[in-house]
């Protein structure tokens, strides 16, 4: 798996959880993640062509996300419980996985 990859998976995982988070709440901020799956999906091509800014981008859009995600809305669903828990679980999973193969091929980018 490279950084390109890890970036699809989170912003797709945070598109799908974050539509079906809404769909089973109606609550107009389970879309932010959703947003933010968008703009992550947007910055794919330059994440795979290498490009610094977007791969910047896109790493400071993960770990937005995955702190609003870890500070804010863990907490409300471990007291909640339920499917919603198993959703904020999956996304935090996914980004963390994406900021873990970001970090790894800006360290091989800066061996080279």
């Amino acid at each position: 798996m490279n950084a390109y990859k890890a970036n699809l998976i989170n912003s797709i995982s945070l598109i799908v959880l974050g539509v079906w988070g809404y769909i089973d709440g109606s609550s107009i901020t389970a879309l932010i993640p959703t947003a933010f799956g968008a703009i992550l999906l947007a910055c794919a091509g330059g994440v795979k062509n290498q490009n610094k800014i977007i791969a910047h981008i896109a790493v400071l859009l993960t770990l937005l996300i995955l702190f609003a995600l870890l500070g804010m809305r863990l907490p409300k669903s471990l007291e909640s419980g339920g499917i919603g828990l198993f959703r904020v679980l999956f996304m935090c999973g996914t980004s963390l996985l994406a900021m873990i193969y970001f970090v790894k091929s800006f360290i091989a980018a800066r061996k080279k």
